[in-house]
């Protein structure tokens, strides 16, 4: 079963059980994933470019990565705004995301991960930096935030170079 259906699955589950949150959560990432299906205007060619056929497992991953880091950043704001209500509730959100999300990777394997990328590479310090991400990006992709894996990889530069 693919993770679009098995958001299906699960939002058809919610709505018997009457759970309302997850109910909320699973159709707004049913709508991103409806979105990011609907074909592009590609200005250039001066016509719309189709998506082919439904989105594969890592497309969908990549949805629910994009809005578990919105609600991470609104559930930040809602702490400093001192929203506490508001913040249980970007909380209770998350935990809904959370279980389509494969585990995260600690620091420390984002640390082995970059190594080796580096060696394979030949980055040498920070001006490598670029040879260094887009590997870390597409291998990590899911599996570890944007922001850790680059403050990890610019540490490594730093201190390799």
């Amino acid at each position: 079963m693919s993770l679009a259906d098995q958001i299906d699955a699960d939002l058809k589950d919610a709505m018997r059980a009457g759970d309302e949150r997850a109910k909320t959560v699973l159709r707004l990432v049913r709508a991103a994933i409806k979105n990011a299906q609907v074909p592009q205007w590609d200005a250039e060619r001066a016509q719309a470019v189709a998506v082919n056929g439904p989105l594969d497992d890592g497309a969908v991953l990549r949805i629910i990565a994009k809005e578990v880091k919105e609600h991470h950043d609104s559930l930040a704001e809602f702490k400093k705004a001192d929203r506490s209500d508001l913040a249980s509730v970007a909380e209770a959100e998350l935990a809904v995301l959370a279980k389509y999300l494969p585990p995260q990777l600690s620091r420390d394997e984002i640390a082995e991960a970059a190594r080796k990328i580096m060696t394979d590479t030949g980055a040498k310090g920070p001006a490598d930096k670029n040879k260094v991400m887009p590997a870390m990006m597409t291998q990590l992709s899911g599996k570890a935030d944007g922001r850790l894996i680059n403050e990890v990889v610019s540490e490594l530069l730093a201190a390799a170079g």
